[in-house]
């Protein structure tokens, strides 16, 4: 069965290369993201891993960790890393995993057969501190991602568990947020000391309360 959101991330074992690690352990009650290539020595593959070495930074500031996946060799993805670091101009810092026996690409449902039966597609994770799925992704072989879109829905998520807000369309940090409509108007001051407006009795926004 495939992962939903909400679902318990899976744990496991695996040989990455920075060494055999427990992913439950490699997290340590932090975010996480776990995404997914078809193959080591691919081009958008080598974009996307130099792009999320460039935002290592970013990454930290959010307290994320980030693995990457292909069903490809430990020996595989250190000769790709040097491939990556070198026309990337980055430095492949965080692991890459070894799932030669696809065992992880099939706890996460990571090999779409009418794609590909034996590659694993685009697909990301994004994983909060109690391993709980909040976000699944999945992208054509011919699509490289959005990191920008991936740390913009990390910085939604962080921010809704803390305050009873949602973010509309396009949202990103720093711009007015929407009220939950749990909250009655009434209260909104109360909550939100920043002031709000009333578009509709459904539709109240606010700015963003934490920065």
């Amino acid at each position: 069965m495939s992962l939903r959101l909400g679902d318990k991330a899976p744990n496991f074992t695996a040989q990455t290369s920075i060494g055999e690690i427990d992913f439950y352990d490699f997290i340590d009650g932090k975010w996480a993201v776990l995404y997914s290539h078809p193959a080591d020595f691919t081009p958008v593959c080598t974009t996307e891993l130099g792009r999320t070495a460039q935002l290592d930074e970013e990454f930290k500031k959010r307290d994320v960790k980030v693995l990457a996946l292909s069903v490809d060799s430990v020996e595989g993805h250190l000769g790709w890393i040097k491939d990556i670091n070198e026309t990337q101009n980055t430095n492949v810092q965080f692991p890459i995993i070894a799932d030669e026996d696809r065992k992880v690409a099939e706890l996460y449902d990571m090999i779409h057969p009418n794609a590909s039966a034996t590659a694993t597609v685009r697909s990301v994770f994004i994983i909060d501190p109690d391993k709980k799925v909040r976000l699944i992704l999945t992208y054509p072989a011919s699509t490289g991602r959005n990191f920008a879109e991936i740390l913009r829905v990390i910085d939604s998520l962080q921010l809704t568990d803390n305050y009873s807000v949602a973010t509309p369309v396009d949202w990103e940090h720093g711009q007015d947020v929407i009220v939950s409509p749990a909250i009655k108007t009434e209260d909104i001051p109360g909550k939100f000391p920043k002031g709000h407006k009333e578009i509709k009795p459904y539709l109240r926004t606010t700015p963003q309360p934490n920065v």
